[in-house]
């Protein structure tokens, strides 16, 4: 029996909804005014009315969350990630923990290179230029930027990339368009890179040494946290860019700001934030720096699947089935979860 009641703490896309309308499903949605999030206590009282609770990001999930309903069936996240979950409580009370992996690969990928793109030929700043009617007379000068592709060097550019997992591997399959060269590290994944013919294994500061554009995608560890600070930062070509579209913790911000104030490298692009959404003071000062609000998953079909993916995992949750994405399976083995369901 899929009735039961789903707490969503944000607006979610419609086939999500939709999803959960047609398995019967009473749906709350707390958002009502997409630029405000949920307080702390809205989230407690959310987590407390439900059977299952589907969270973005954005919401801390921690013991006290979890704590407030003893019935609560399952978790079911909007997004690949859940570094704001708290899993191994979660596994100890007997609660499910999905997420909604792989859709969103190619679209990352693809916005990646938008902002190498971006970053690299002043994009965002030539159309500020043009529509603030600056735009009087050519120029051999005009936003002269760098080439990702040989160019009039005729030199192939070094993509070097930092996790090397599906989005770090549809990075390097888009590079082929461009003639580059890829190098790959990644510290939980040598044998992925080996086995991949479009990029070479690089040790970390050998890439970071030989790259033209470096583009970041490691999973947020204790061992990726500022995985790039001002030692990495100086190692790299005062040439080269930087991009990030996975975690905003994994480059020290502040230490990116002063880099890129006293040109150590010639730009960086970021989609994410150390302490999003505040950006590092001087960030958005900065002329060689473009800057987005997190939107690397932010197609309609991707959305909209990712929407429906945590939408379905909320629906076996209801039915005390093993969800589809279990990020904890070992769960559904304990005795805390079978006591957790016949409370329910």
């Amino acid at each position: 029996m899929s009735q039961g009641h789903v707490f969503i703490t944000r607006r979610i896309p419609d086939p999500g909804m939709k999803a959960l309308a047609e398995a019967g499903v009473r749906a709350t949605v707390f958002q009502k005014n997409e630029e405000k999030g949920l307080t702390r206590e809205e989230v407690i009282a959310g987590a407390r009315s439900c059977d299952v609770l589907i969270p973005l990001l954005t919401e801390p999930i921690d013991r006290e969350v979890m704590s407030a309903n003893d019935t609560l069936r399952g978790i079911a996240q909007m997004a690949v990630g859940f570094n704001n979950i708290d899993v191994e409580v979660a596994t100890e009370l007997g609660i499910p923990v999905a997420n909604t992996p792989g859709v969103l690969t190619d679209t990352t990928a693809d916005l990646t290179w938008a902002l190498l793109m971006a970053v690299a030929r002043h994009v965002p700043q030539a159309h500020n230029y043009m529509v603030a009617d600056r735009y009087k007379l050519w120029g051999p000068n005009l936003f002269t930027g760098a080439d990702l592709s040989p160019g009039g060097s005729e030199q192939r550019k070094v993509l070097g990339i930092i996790g090397y997992g599906r989005i770090g591997a549809a990075v390097a399959k888009r590079s082929v368009g461009f003639d580059m060269d890829v190098l790959a590290y990644d510290p939980f994944n040598k044998d992925g890179v080996t086995a991949d013919p479009l990029a070479e294994w690089a040790e970390f500061d050998e890439l970071l040494e030989q790259s033209d554009f470096v583009s970041l995608h490691p999973l947020l560890t204790p061992e990726t946290h500022h995985l790039i600070g001002e030692a990495e930062l100086r190692k790299m070509k005062p040439t080269a860019y930087i991009v990030n579209a996975a975690r905003g913790p994994v480059i020290d911000e502040k230490a990116l700001v002063r880099a890129l104030r006293e040109r150590w490298i010639a730009g960086a692009g970021l989609d994410v934030y150390e302490d999003e959404p505040a950006m590092a003071p001087g960030l958005a000062e900065l002329d060689n720096a473009v800057l987005l609000p997190h939107i690397a998953s932010a197609s309609i079909d991707t959305r909209g699947k990712m929407a429906w993916m945590a939408a379905t995992n909320a629906v076996a949750h209801l039915k005390g089935q093993r969800a589809p994405n279990a990020v904890n399976p070992e769960v559904y083995d304990t005795e805390a979860y079978r006591q957790r369901l016949a409370r329910s």
